[in-house]
């Protein structure tokens, strides 16, 4: 059974920082794509950074420039850096991962369950 487990959510003022982490375990054979959603309330989905390798990234707008995304392929781990954060950006951040439990197996998407990142003006 694969499992998404994110952390690093919390309370910030305007213009602080929040390191997200998201840890894949289970029975994995490889991962594709990994990326960050958030859902604010009244609000869709929506795509904030996403990566393939350290050179395949791409972003929200709005984040750009304020976030980084990162992966360690060896621990199955992606990582988003949330600096100058702003009161627009709260929401709940998931975690999202492409993953292929054996080399014959398609893709099937998993989902961490949600942090709660909440920015104070």
């Amino acid at each position: 059974q694969v499992q998404l487990v994110d952390s690093g959510g919390g309370l910030v003022q305007a213009g602080g920082s929040l390191r997200l982490s998201c840890a894949a375990s289970g029975r994995i054979f490889s991962i594709d794509r990994m990326a960050w959603y958030r859902q604010a309330p009244g609000k869709q989905r929506e795509l904030v950074a996403a990566i393939i390798s350290d050179r395949n990234t791409n972003y929200l707008g709005s984040v750009q420039g304020r976030f980084t995304i990162s992966r360690d392929s060896a621990k199955n781990t992606v990582y988003l850096q949330m600096n100058n954060l702003k009161p627009e950006d709260t929401a709940v951040y998931y975690c999202h991962a492409q993953i292929r439990v054996t080399s014959s197996d398609p893709v099937v998407i998993y989902w961490g369950q949600g942090t709660q990142v909440t920015v104070s003006s």
